[in-house]
């Protein structure tokens, strides 16, 4: 599996599902998920304002959506939003509380 794939001739780029389940709590978890989505793309030569699809899973929706979207609000990119899609899904490990996997531009088309 590819944590992050730039496919060249369309100017895509896919970052995977992170995860955070080294830290406690929805809003940790998402906050340390958003910082990794961000060094991947930076990495890739984009950024948060190039994301066009985020694709969201929380373990329990009905009771993390809240605190997890949130944090989104504060991190996603207020003149650039990404279309989002957000659902419950049992996670890989117990720990887990939220994934999250964006397909973002990149910063300059190839």
């Amino acid at each position: 599996m590819s944590g992050t794939v730039l496919h060249r001739k369309s100017g895509l780029v896919f970052i995977s599902g992170q995860t955070a389940a080294d830290e406690d709590g929805i809003t940790a978890q998402t906050e340390r998920v958003l910082q990794k989505v961000d060094e991947r793309l930076a990495a890739a030569g984009t950024d948060k304002s190039h994301i066009l699809q985020a694709q969201i899973w929380l373990k329990d929706i009905e009771r993390d959506f809240k605190a997890m979207n949130g944090v989104w609000v504060q991190w996603v990119d207020q003149d650039n939003k990404p279309a989002r899609a957000t659902t419950e899904a049992p996670m890989a490990n117990g720990k887990i509380l939220v994934e999250i996997m964006v397909v973002a531009s990149a910063k300059e088309t190839p």
